[in-house]
């Protein structure tokens, strides 16, 4: 996968993950809790400034309860 096309769905998955936690009216705290992570970590996730490793990613989905497709922008249905 060429480095322009990764960095693109990775953009998704940034805005996406901000996206539906504001859209659930959820704060930073709870998301953190719910995935044993800290507050900091799930800031920069949604800012784009860390990565999630392909776990998180699968816990990300199960607590939102979306796809992970959804997630990286591959469809638009949760």
């Amino acid at each position: 996968m060429s480095a322009l096309v990764y960095n693109f769905f990775m953009n998704i998955l940034y805005k996406r993950l901000k996206e539906i936690r504001t859209e659930r009216g959820l704060k930073l705290k709870e998301v953190a809790e719910q995935l044993n992570v800290t507050i900091r970590s799930i800031s920069r996730y949604e800012e784009g400034t860390r990565e999630p490793s392909v776990d998180l990613i699968i816990q990300f989905c199960k607590f939102y309860d979306v796809s992970s497709d959804y997630l990286l922008g591959l469809t638009d249905r949760y």
